[in-house]
């Protein structure tokens, strides 16, 4: 008998590991379509326009968060400390706008100061956070997780534990509703795409057919993505992330300054949560301390659903970005079926398990095939 025929090729689409390593690595993607669908087919409402724009504008806050968590993670550390970070930039963010536009400064000076002020406070944990895991050589949880105190009682100190809410001008309030519940383009029923702003003189049907086709806190939400997706991909800074989580010690000994790159990946997870807080500012027109504390497992968790190892130097934006959307999915639909928000933590806890079960699944199969 001739051997060769039965040791031949087995062709791409009948060999069982071509299939397995193409579902552990699509697995979120193809997730995401089945809960769109099923939601579509269950849930009254679900399956429109202005539901799909609501889930990305809701999807905005963890994936802020989760973008800087992305890094953090790749370079097997995590930062806790951005759970009260967004609260602290957004409490600085509203006070400062307030208190400038109260003395009469113009509303576009004080809303940029504001934002200004939010991202620079904001950044001194990720300066912190920086040191201690560099250079004092603390552990990344017990570092982050002492700032999360830290962040935590400044923002309640900051604003005697209430939200910043109270005193804003009238003008300053619509100024922020304009960008955070604004958009781009609308769609109008019997008038068709608008640009930039909704007539005033609509009907109420009108006002309630009116879809948010670009919102802007997508859009901001976009931009951040692709400039940190860039950074991450295709610089030689993203490339450096990555060798730091996979061997600190090869890092060291190729020449790079590890140091300073583990204090500047902390301060981009800083300012990502600041860019979160800020939203948060738009969207509900003031600060709140606790605005970002509810979203710390849901960003790790996006990150973790979105394929980045938790052990390190593995990862992406993109997949991150797509536990995000699962997340707010999730959420968006549990609430159309009337279902109690509480099962949503039961969801995602079981989701985490299953991507890291994924993840091993993915290695074995890399490992058979170098061997």
């Amino acid at each position: 008998m001739d051997k060769s025929k039965s040791t031949a090729a087995v062709p791409w689409y009948q060999s069982r590991d071509f299939w397995l390593k193409f579902l552990a690595s699509s697995w979120t993607y193809l997730f995401l379509i089945a809960i769109v669908i099923f939601f579509s087919l269950t849930g009254r409402g679900f399956f429109t326009i202005r539901n799909f724009s609501n889930i990305l504008v809701a999807s905005t806050l963890v994936m802020m968060m989760a973008v800087g968590q992305t890094y953090v993670i790749i370079t097997s550390g995590i930062d806790l400390s951005i759970a009260f970070t967004v609260g602290l930039a957004s409490v600085i963010c509203a006070t400062v706008m307030r208190d400038l536009a109260l003395a009469g400064t113009a509303i576009e000076v004080a809303i940029a100061a504001g934002v200004l002020s939010g991202m620079l406070v904001a950044i001194i944990p990720g300066l912190v956070n920086g040191y201690l895991v560099a250079w004092v050589k603390v552990p990344p949880f017990i570092a982050t997780l002492g700032m999360y105190g830290i962040v935590r009682g400044a923002s309640f100190l900051l604003t005697d534990g209430q939200q910043v809410v109270g005193g804003l001008p009238v003008a300053l309030r619509d100024s922020l509703s304009s960008i955070g519940n604004g958009s781009l383009l609308y769609s109008i029923p019997e008038i068709g795409l608008v640009f930039f702003s909704r007539p005033a003189d609509l009907t109420p049907l009108q006002l309630r057919g009116t879809d948010l086709l670009l919102p802007y806190p997508v859009l901001i939400a976009a931009i951040v993505v692709l400039v940190f997706g860039f950074i991450l991909g295709r610089t030689q800074f993203g490339r450096h992330t990555y060798v730091i989580g996979g061997n600190e010690d090869a890092a060291i000994r190729a020449g790079i300054n590890v140091k300073r790159h583990l204090l500047i990946i902390y301060c981009i997870s800083a300012f990502t949560a600041s860019i979160a807080g800020i939203l948060h500012v738009f969207r509900f027109t003031g600060g709140s301390p606790l605005a970002g504390e509810q979203a710390l497992l849901s960003s790790v968790a996006a990150v973790v659903i979105g394929g980045t190892n938790l052990f390190g130097g593995e990862g992406r934006l993109s997949g991150t970005v797509v536990g995000a959307l699962i997340i707010a999915t999730l959420t968006t639909g549990l609430v159309i079926l009337n279902i109690d928000a509480l099962w949503q933590f039961i969801i995602v806890g079981v989701i985490i398990i299953v991507a890291v079960l994924v993840g091993r699944v993915q290695q074995s199969l890399e490992r058979r095939q170098l061997t």
